[in-house]
């Protein structure tokens, strides 16, 4: 006798469909799984919590090595037991990037590598001369001088369109008013407005708004100098306003020692990060955030000394060290940032109408005074401070004969140029791919522009 078996067919479908439901679900698991780096697959068969290292640079095409063994190139991905690794990435003709880094199990790494040319080639913006140089707020445009024109009518104030369409010869620069000599504009004074538009200049007692998008008649335009004060004071409290948003962003601990307990304080361009001097000792408190996976992994110091400047990242509550305010008596002599928004904690913000004392912080007794207040609320250059590099990853830091680019993390500190400029003027292009200097390459030629490649 045989003994048959039949099942139902919608019962066989029913059991097809959950084994392949079963089947599925399992190869998802174990991709998963795989893809996380709890386990991957070796000659020694499969191998448990391994974590990942994301070996990415820019440049692409970069050697990868780890514990000086040559692994891979980037952009690749590596799977890794967890530990400690000694990092370097290297391409010819670019500065090597290297770093310790601690890779955990099911969690990634990045390098996040930016690479720079070796030897950086060096463009001319301006060749007719170029001072009193001031960069605007937004950083896409810069107002300068030049009395050595061919011609008299073409000496006077240009605007330096900072575009990603990178125009050298001078094709990007917009004559906005003809020299009056009379004005000594070589010495003026210059207010940008927050929304970028306008520039106030001050100059041998005159006071007048010039757009920036048009060529104007300096002797023609009104003299606001009764309206001076009114001017500065909306302007004043727009950027206590626009201060106040990107402030509230960060914890509140972060936001009580910024406002009260240090100086030159200045949010990066991504408005995440702040970097910031320290007035006095102070112990930053563990965990302002709720711990997040796969955050930086070089030393924080949260143990914050008197004039030590810092990196604060309000996304992963990482504090870093990245350098000493210069004390030398030249640095002492620098002027410091203060915050506007000291109220961030009153929810009603204040307003020019019940409170116009409180928009006259940045006004001084002379025009020159005033003028450099805002310059040094508006832009780190003047403070003797570090500069952000647009990408909120990098700061720019300058000395008397060289310019570095580091991590905001402290690491990869590299010489960028080394050699003569104006001490006072380093500023990066808004896309990060130059720098700008203001030098002279002969004792008898004026100052002018030049960019400095970071990119290629």
């Amino acid at each position: 006798m045989k003994l048959r078996l039949s099942l139902d067919p919608s019962k066989l479908r029913v059991l097809y469909t959950g084994l392949s439901a079963i089947f599925i679900l399992a190869g998802a698991y174990f991709a998963i799984g795989y893809a996380r780096g709890s386990y991957r697959l070796t000659q020694d068969g499969f191998v448990e919590e391994s974590g990942l290292l994301s070996a990415n640079s820019s440049p692409t095409g970069a050697q990868v090595l780890i514990d000086d063994k040559l692994i891979t190139a980037t952009d690749d991905t590596i799977y890794l037991d967890p530990g400690t690794y000694q990092i370097k990435i290297t391409k010819d003709g670019y500065t090597p990037w290297e770093k310790t880094i601690s890779i955990e199990k099911e969690l990634v790494a990045q390098t996040n590598a930016l690479l720079f040319p070796s030897a950086p080639s060096l463009t001319p913006l301006t060749f007719t001369g170029a001072a009193n140089v001031s960069p605007s707020p937004n950083g896409q445009n810069i107002i300068y001088y030049t009395d050595s024109a061919s011609t008299k009518s073409k000496n006077g104030l240009y605007v330096l369109e900072l575009s990603g369409n990178f125009l050298p010869l001078q094709k990007n620069s917009q004559h906005i008013a003809e020299d009056v000599p009379s004005w000594n504009l070589k010495e003026a004074s210059f207010i940008w407005s927050p929304d970028n538009s306008q520039v106030l200049v001050s100059a041998n007692g005159h006071n007048v708004l010039l757009s920036v998008d048009r060529e104007q008649q300096l002797n023609a335009l009104a003299d606001v100098g009764i309206r001076r004060k009114q001017i500065l004071s909306q302007w004043e409290e727009e950027m206590y306003l626009i201060e106040r948003q990107f402030l509230a962003k960060f914890p509140e601990e972060i936001i009580q020692y910024a406002t009260q307990s240090a100086k030159n304080v200045y949010i990066s361009p991504d408005k995440k990060k702040l970097l910031y001097t320290a007035r006095e000792q102070y112990s930053l408190p563990d965990d302002i955030i709720p711990p997040i996976p796969a955050t930086n992994t070089q030393p924080e110091e949260r143990t914050l000394q008197a004039d030590g400047v810092y990196v604060y990242d309000s996304e992963e509550d990482k504090n870093f060290r990245v350098g000493t305010k210069d004390n030398s008596e030249d640095a002492a002599s620098k002027p410091q940032k203060q915050l506007l928004a000291t109220d961030l904690f009153n929810q009603t913000p204040l307003n020019l109408n019940s409170s116009p004392s409180a928009f006259v912080r940045l006004q001084a007794t002379t025009s020159a005074q005033t003028a450099k207040t805002f310059q040094d609320y508006q832009v780190s250059l003047y403070t003797n401070s570090f500069q952000w590099l647009p990408d909120s990853n990098h700061l720019i830091n300058s000395s008397t004969d060289t310019i570095k680019i580091m991590e905001y993390d402290s690491t990869n500190n590299t010489t960028i140029y080394s050699g003569q400029f104006a001490e006072d003027f380093t500023y990066p292009w808004p896309d990060g791919s130059k720098l700008m200097i203001l030098t002279a390459f002969s004792p008898n030629s004026p100052t002018n522009l030049y960019a400095v490649e970071l990119k290629r």
